[in-house]
């Protein structure tokens, strides 16, 4: 577990509160801001500073897997596009019955390669390529992630998909009940990393910050903290996914680093 202590919805607002200087409630244990703008305001403010901190770090809690069944002769695997916000690899599984015996992974390529070498029903196969292809097109919905597959399968195959998704938000656990006992990845291992990025928001949103301000400073020391703070959880990320010290989970000495064994 972090050594830092971890923060439920509760004790997220207090903490901000007291940092920003702002009036909290307690309502039917549930806190809040008293101030009826910043109240309205605080989804976004866990938007971007949670937002931010996925996309800075590459978190180990945010790699999942799920398997899907491909249609025979149809050479677009239509992702449910909530399923996963990047793909990073797709595995044709070899079953007898429900057990995996052996699989194949796929090779990402060039839709161009694809749609060059292995169109048609008669090159029809077990994948070996895929491209992404975009998302279902004219329809308003935008609810499926098309992937190109080279060659056209032959077979239902069953794929397993791995990738990264967004892990959950801390404003889902603002509820009775849950609002201080429950706790997102984020809010556990990165709480610092959480308050820096949310006071870097409302920073902007109290005092306008920008070259003209009177407070042209606050939002830039949040701001300094942050990316100091930064630069240490990518560190410890790296070694949760192997990425750190010749790919081990160890941290990044100052010293030489061994290459890759």
């Amino acid at each position: 577990m972090s050594t830092l202590n971890p923060l439920s919805f509760n004790s997220w607002v207090q903490t901000i509160g007291s940092m920003a200087v702002v009036q909290t409630q307690e309502t039917s244990g549930v806190w809040g801001f008293v101030d009826a703008p910043l109240q309205i305001v605080l989804p976004q403010i866990l938007s971007y500073a949670e937002g931010r901190i996925q996309r800075d770090l590459d978190i180990l809690a945010g790699q999942t897997s799920n398997i899907y069944t491909l249609v025979a002769q149809n050479p677009i695997f239509g992702l449910p596009i909530n399923d996963f916000f990047t793909v990073e690899t797709l595995e044709i599984l070899y079953m007898n019955g429900s057990q995996v015996v052996n699989s194949s992974t796929l090779l990402p390529v060039s839709k161009e390669l694809i749609q060059n070498c292995y169109s048609g029903l008669a090159n029809a196969g077990t994948p070996q390529f895929y491209a992404m292809f975009g998302s279902n097109f004219g329809d308003g919905a935008d609810t499926i992630n098309n992937i190109l597959l080279g060659p056209t399968p032959n077979f239902a195959y069953p794929v397993r998909v791995t990738g990264f998704i967004k892990v959950p938000s801390l404003l889902s656990y603002a509820s009775i009940g849950v609002a201080d006992t429950s706790f997102t990845y984020i809010s556990s291992f990165l709480p610092d990393l959480l308050v820096m990025a949310s006071m870097i928001f409302i920073s902007a949103f109290q005092r306008n910050f920008s070259a003209t301000s009177d407070s042209a400073d606050m939002g830039l020391s949040y701001e300094k903290q942050y990316q100091a703070l930064r630069l240490g959880a990518i560190s410890d990320e790296n070694s949760r996914n192997l990425e750190g010290s010749a790919w081990t989970a160890y941290m990044t000495p100052t010293s030489a680093t061994p290459t890759r064994g």
